[in-house]
């Protein structure tokens, strides 16, 4: 498979032939694939995406607006009043770096806000060419073209870098790859000198992408893996003795050099991760250079099990010491899959769901069969020679890399994007050797015909199958979605009604204003709004999380002194729900959307309260004593008519399960001698369409109420 073919002209000594430009045709289609699908969003209007991207924006705007020197010694005060954060020691930094550079290289007139939109997308979509360079390593040239344009369709890699994602994955994957890309190609170089450059190149660049991302770490156990089989596979002790060195004191340099992942990173279980696989390469080729020959292999793998129990036992001595610094839990949580946490506030976030059967279907479907037959033709020898993959030491990467990719994403939803990157490796190699030898069978002329185009046309319609397949909810319509302040998060149709709000906000109140919310809209505050919140995304302090949470099921009067005291001049609610009108033509709404009203349930997990005494058995209708004693069931400016079974048309005027709560709109507070008063309310919660509807309310706090002893 592509063979060389006509030369076509010449540049220095390189010979540009047809079938090079067949590959960069292939490339470009794939990134203008990968492109294309994740900026499906536009359409419904051109914003940045969830709610990290704000605060990313908002850092990078700094550097470009103050300096990079300026940006080392922010202390962002609009994020954790009274506090502020400290953002370099707390970011993403080479992601807002990068954005900065890259704005400032290539930015021209475009606004920042609308670069950093872009900005996934295009890094996503480059990727491809990373990725393509990868595999060719391991397979050739056919291997890195399939691995490219299945990364361009990858659902779980396109979820995690839709335009407007402005957030660490679409970076971190691109600098991963392309360090252990040039890392690979270092060790392989037939040159020294350059294969030491690349050496260093690689490790700089994956420091970049442990600053880019903390879920970057994954890397870290399949290199500190093949670093350990490579005593084993390679004769070139000489070479590995600086080589790998020289890798891994580079790595965690760059890494250490910065705040964040910083030394304790590099001192703690991730650079351990390579310091010992390491030592033990250093070792293992001194035992086997004083060894016989019969017994090499064999003192090498006694020297391995004595590391992996001593390892053992000091990872044991140091958990209950804790005298080297651990992972967080999501970190140790994508270790040890079995893991659970006890925190509620890690278990209320999406992304830290554990994928269930049903997703990874979705996600990888056909790309599972493929990775298993990779495995299989990897590990065989019955291989046409012509077609057999290169060294052993790549296939140990490969296989490596395969698996522990789908072992770590088996944790959190959100590190699908491994399990995608190793079975696409995995896939591409496999159909890059059926391929082969499929094209390699020699029959008569109408038999070889009919044999390659059938295998050429099941191949297309089996990956065609989930791109169109269920409609509606395929790897392409799946990902066209708006972005997520056009819906609150909810599955309501896109509306302005958050960025009118935030706009409101930043226009009519004082500059000085701080702003509480539940934690979710912290960063649209602080950035579109331009004014302090008291919790944000970054959940740095989670205490604070902890005690909004609170505080939404104290009294109004107890609510309003603690928030008082915190300094808080709004408070910012968002409730979604249907809206519909009756045989009488009155509006009735049933709530229940994904708003605040729906997280109820979590909102009493997080404060340590029983669920039971504000939600009803379905956890969604609230309890009379919610709606009445509590302060966000008074802030809610909708009160409970009566309940309504959908399936049997019922109506019933009080709770029984499978009713569900029917509500009228009822402001509570809207007098100057209330407690707070409702000074805003977005456009979908007054007009008087029918619907789902999106309203986002802004209640001042009444600085003159005084509450009763």
């Amino acid at each position: 498979m592509l063979v060389n073919s006509t030369q076509l002209f010449q540049v220095g000594n390189f010979n540009f032939k047809l079938h090079h430009v067949l590959v960069i045709g292939i490339l470009i289609l794939a990134f203008s694939t990968s492109f294309l699908i994740r900026s499906q969003s536009a359409e419904y209007g051109f914003e940045l995406n969830e709610f990290d991207p704000f605060f990313n924006f908002r850092a990078t705007e700094y550097i470009v607006e103050n300096g990079y020197f300026e940006y080392f010694e922010w202390n962002d005060d609009k994020s954790w009043y009274p506090h502020g954060r400290d953002v370099s020691k707390t970011s993403q930094i080479m992601l807002h770096i990068t954005g900065a550079i890259t704005y400032q290289i290539f930015g021209g007139d475009s606004s920042l806000y609308d670069f950093t939109i872009l900005f996934p997308a295009i890094i996503g979509s480059l990727t491809t060419i990373v990725i393509f360079a990868l595999v060719r390593l391991f397979g050739g040239t056919l291997a890195g073209l399939i691995a490219s344009l299945l990364f361009a369709i990858s659902l779980p890699l396109i979820l995690r870098g839709l335009l407007g994602w402005f957030k660490s994955e679409p970076l971190g994957i691109f600098y991963g790859l392309l360090g252990v890309y040039l890392f690979l190609s270092g060790i392989h170089s037939q040159n020294k000198k350059i294969g030491a450059l690349k050496i260093v190149f690689g490790a700089i660049i994956m420091g970049f992408g442990m600053a880019s991302w903390g879920g970057n770490q994954f890397f870290i156990i399949p290199l500190g893996l093949f670093i350990i089989t490579l005593p084993f596979l390679r004769k070139d002790h000489k070479f590995l003795l600086w080589s790998i060195p020289l890798f891994v004191i580079t790595f965690l340099l760059t890494s250490g050099m910065f705040e964040r992942p910083g030394p304790t990173f590099v001192f703690g279980m991730g650079g351990i991760s390579l310091i010992i696989p390491t030592i033990f390469l250093v070792a293992c080729i001194f035992v086997q250079k004083i060894s016989s020959d019969k017994n090499k292999i064999r003192n090498g793998l006694i020297l391995l099990l004595a590391v992996i129990i001593l390892g053992s036992s000091l990872l044991v001595i140091s958990s209950e010491s804790e005298s080297i610094p651990l992972p967080s839990f999501r970190y140790l949580n994508a270790l040890n899959p079995f893991l659970t946490t006890t925190d509620p506030l890690t278990d209320s976030v999406a992304e830290h769901a554990t994928t269930s059967i049903k997703e990874s279907f979705l996600f990888h479907t056909i790309l599972m069969i493929f990775a298993g037959i990779g495995v299989w033709l990897i590990l065989t020898k019955k291989l046409s020679d012509n077609v057999s993959i290169i060294k052993n030491e790549t296939k140990a990467f490969v296989l490596i890399i395969g698996l522990t990719g789908v072992y770590v994403s088996s944790a959190f939803i959100r590190l699908e994007v491994f399990a995608s990157v190793s079975l696409i490796i995995l896939s591409a190699i496999g159909l890059s050797i059926l391929t082969k030898e499929i094209f390699n069978l020699q029959f008569n002329k109408k038999k070889n015909y009919l044999l390659k185009t059938s295998y050429v046309i099941t191949i297309v319609i089996l990956f065609a199958i989930p791109l169109g397949f269920p409609e509606g909810s395929n790897w392409i319509t799946y990902a066209d979605m708006p972005a997520t302040i056009l819906t609150g998060a909810t599955t309501n149709p896109p509306s302005n009604d958050w960025l009118d709000t935030l706009e409101w906000m930043k226009l009519n109140t004082p500059q000085d204003s701080v702003i509480g919310s539940w934690w979710d809209y912290g960063y649209w505050i602080s950035t579109l709004s331009e004014r302090a919140s008291i919790a944000d995304n970054s959940t740095l302090i989670d205490s604070r999380i902890k005690n909004i949470a609170e505080i939404f099921f104290k009294t109004p009067d107890d609510a309003w002194n603690n928030l008082n005291e915190m300094g808080v001049d709004y408070f910012v609610i968002f409730i979604s729900g249907q809206k519909f009108v009756d045989n009488n033509n009155q509006t009735l709404y049933h709530l229940g959307g994904g708003g605040d009203e729906s997280k109820v349930f979590w909102f009493a997990r997080i404060a340590q309260q029983s669920s039971e005494n504000y939600l009803h058995s379905d956890s969604l209708s609230g309890t009379n004593y919610f709606w009445n004693e509590t302060f966000l069931g008074k802030l809610i400016p909708f009160s409970p008519l009566a309940y309504y079974n959908f399936n049997q048309n019922k109506e019933i005027s009080s709770y029984q399960p499978g009713y569900s709560q029917i509500s009228v709109k009822n402001i509570k507070y809207f007098t100057d001698d209330d407690p707070f008063k409702l000074v805003y309310s977005s456009s979908s919660f007054d007009d008087g369409n029918a619907g789902k509807m999106s309203g986002v309310f802004v209640y001042e706090l009444n600085k003159n109420y005084s509450p009763p002893n």
